[in-house]
């Protein structure tokens, strides 16, 4: 049944359109990627995959370049070597220091009292001695020295510090009993740390002869050891900042002019990647540059390695060109030739047919040749066509009403095939191509046909058209609600001398090239075409632009 319907309402739109797949590279896939100019989270970044090689980008929040990862890895060893520098610095100035405090409250204490005799023997402390001694603070003392005498019933009887100015100041309540306890548990000289009201102090003790004897403490200040230490400290954390960061500056931009040739060289690989092998051979032009691929060097080894690559690979594809084209001269000569024996085998079968008389059998046979060479004849002229349009040769330009043809080829199958119900979904304004009009006919008659032989009788196959505004491109598509095609068929279905599975039924006296000559027709034209299909549901939409023009006649 044929159903010439012109309803514009009800235009098929191809939905190809929603279901294409996101671009490389586009915003969606790149998410929620750091900004390259973000120093710190590249340098981030690069820092743990210093820690964990494995972690992936996700983890990482960005994926370091090697640039980000060198500076990383000077940054870090140069801020591990300040530090053991600087450790090291410390503990030994340190102890020079704590060395020469002690000295210097050796001589603090003797100046003092002189604890042992001529013989060698330690002379009792004497609180009351020591205090009408004029040695307690004589000249020389420095300040901040304190001296602390203990009784032997445990009073402390002197609990002096020498200020500043020179004058003697008594300790504070804590400080006494603090020193006095100490005096009183020791046992034998020492020398140690305390932490008083009056700050961090370096003492020698020199507890009691005996039972009867008075117990002596004195002690110089800490506070210039510490402030030292402290100065020291901020000055080696300041310096070996600023170390660091003057050499992550002075790195980025070393290590950005030495990564400068591989960033060509990759640069050039990327151009390599980007180039249609399929119809193009690699110019000699797209190489790396004889700077930047001198063996002797790291980066240029890589680089003499890709050049070597694009020769051999360029060759590769000269040799394939070369065999491609000979093939198709061959195909296009044998086709040719062809034709002139084909048409002998017809002209003498239908002269047997007419004018000699045949058994049952033998008019079987005959009929039996006139289908072979019929086919054959087809397979020929397929090849010749698809050999001609290999050759690249330009199609015979003329304006086109894809309207009309449309209607017209649907019209001819509808009338050769009634066993399948034929339906027209047409736009009310005619829509026009600059096309070849036989090949697209070609294309159109090709699909339409595609559909009645791969389904069953009584198959809905619909023809429509329609104009897809955005990307100025005229749309034919030839729906059928048959079986369906195999997934696992679907990537080859354009392959030369490819037949559909037998779900799609009445796939006898096929070639195989019927759908490869309407892509090579609609890729001729600056189209395409695609397919979609599920059980029920087959859909061929070719799309021809719209801005096509006729080229001026010479």
């Amino acid at each position: 049944m044929f159903v010439g319907s012109y309803s514009p309402g009800e235009t098929a739109s191809p939905d190809n359109e929603a279901t294409r797949p996101l671009r490389a590279g586009s915003p969606a896939q790149d998410g929620a990627t750091p900004s390259r100019g973000n120093f710190f989270v590249r340098l981030r970044a690069a820092w743990k995959s210093m820690r964990n090689p494995e972690a992936s980008p996700e983890e990482l929040g960005y994926v370091p370049h090697l640039r980000s990862r060198l500076i990383a890895i000077l940054v870090t060893a140069l801020g591990i070597a300040c530090l053991i520098i600087g450790l090291s610095t410390y503990v030994t100035l340190q102890n020079s220091l704590y060395q020469q405090a002690q000295s210097d409250l050796k001589e603090t204490s003797h100046r003092v009292v002189q604890p042992t005799s001529r013989d060698g023997k330690r002379e009792e402390v004497d609180c009351s001695d020591l205090q009408k001694s004029s040695s307690l603070f004589a000249p020389g003392q420095a300040s901040g020295t304190i001296i602390t005498c203990v009784e032997s019933e445990g009073a402390v009887e002197i609990a002096s510090k020498l200020t500043k100015e020179g004058t003697v100041q008594t300790l504070s309540a804590n400080d006494q009993v603090t020193l006095g306890t100490m005096a009183l548990n020791a046992t034998r000289e020492e020398v140690r740390e305390v932490k008083l009201e009056s700050g961090l102090y370096l003492v020698k003790i020199t507890p009691k002869a005996n039972s009867d004897a008075d117990a002596q403490v004195v002690g110089i200040p800490l506070a210039n050891v510490q402030q030292t230490l402290t100065i020291f400290v901020i000055v080696v954390s300041l310096g070996s900042i600023a170390v660091m960061v003057g050499a992550g500056v002075a790195g980025s931009y070393i290590i950005r002019g030495t990564m400068k040739p591989l960033e060509r060289v990759s640069a050039v690989a990327t151009d390599v990647a980007h180039l249609d092998l399929e119809e193009h051979t690699i110019s000699s032009a797209v190489r790396v540059d004889p700077r930047d691929s001198d063996p002797r060097t790291e980066v240029g080894a890589v680089g003499y390695a890709l050049n070597q690559l694009l020769d051999n690979v360029n060759s590769a594809l000269e040799v394939r060109e070369r065999t491609e084209h000979q093939i198709r001269a061959f195909i296009a000569d044998a086709s040719h030739e062809l034709r002139t024996p084909l048409a002998a085998i017809k002209g003498y079968s239908d002269m047997l047919r007419w004018t000699e008389p045949l058994s049952e059998s033998g008019q079987s046979s005959l009929a039996r040749i006139d289908s072979q060479t019929e086919r054959m004849s087809r397979l020929v002229e397929d090849l010749l066509t698809l050999a001609r349009l290999d050759e690249g040769r330009e199609p015979k330009l003329e304006q086109v009403d894809l309207t009309e043809l449309v209607l017209e080829c649907t019209s001819d199958m509808q009338a050769a095939a009634r066993t399948h119900e034929w339906h027209l979904n047409l736009p009310d304004e005619p829509v026009e191509v600059v096309a070849d009009r036989s090949q697209i006919q070609r294309v159109i008659l090709n699909l339409l046909s595609n559909a009645r032989k791969h389904t069953d009788e009584g198959t809905r196959v619909t023809a429509g058209l329609s104009v897809d505004a955005a990307r100025r491109e005229a749309v034919v598509t030839v729906a059928d609600n048959g079986p369906g095609i195999a997934p696992d068929f679907l990537p080859k279905i354009f392959d030369r001398f490819t037949r559909a599975d037998k779900a799609r039924s009445g796939s006898d006296g096929t070639t195989g090239l019927g759908l490869a000559i309407v892509q090579a027709i609609v890729q001729a034209h600056g189209g395409s075409i695609q397919v979609q299909s599920q059980p029920g549901h087959t859909v061929f939409t070719v799309r021809l632009p719209l801005d096509a023009r006729l080229q001026p006649v010479a």
